[in-house]
């Protein structure tokens, strides 16, 4: 095997995914192993760890498998080697528009609840410090 590839237990690590999520994201179509060995073992090359990464990215932000699926779809268009017509760019390059916008909306979300989370923290905090006996 040259250093060009890695089997999945490394790019498990390099994704922080369980290998069971990497076999699951492989059955559902998102990632393909770029390669085998010999023995039959999946190799993956740093392309296919940055589309891990995106798909990684994504879930948390409740994105479903078929819409990472369609995003992954359009970014593998645009950087396919051949360049598509003015008017398929523009398609392709609208539909990562609205995910980008999905996804700087869905961060605003999580901002409000991480700011919630920590006042509702702090307030429990305040309350403990009022409840403790004094040390002296």
């Amino acid at each position: 095997m040259d250093g060009k590839h890695m089997q999945i237990g490394e790019v498990a690590a390099r994704t922080e995914l369980s290998l069971r999520t990497i076999r699951h994201y492989e059955e559902t179509g998102l990632v393909v192993p770029s390669a085998r060995s010999q023995g039959g073992f999946r190799l993956y090359t740093e392309n296919d760890v940055a589309r891990l990464m995106v798909i990684r990215r994504m879930k948390p932000l409740g994105f479903t498998l078929d819409q990472m699926r369609d995003l992954l779809d359009a970014t593998d268009h645009l950087d396919a080697g051949v360049e598509p017509g003015p008017a398929e760019r523009e398609a392709l390059l609208e539909r990562v528009r609205e995910y980008e916008k999905a996804a700087a909306a869905q961060v605003e979300k999580l901002r409000i609840q991480l700011a919630r989370a920590e006042d509702f923290a702090a307030s429990l905090r305040a309350r403990l410090s009022e409840s403790e006996p004094a040390r002296t």
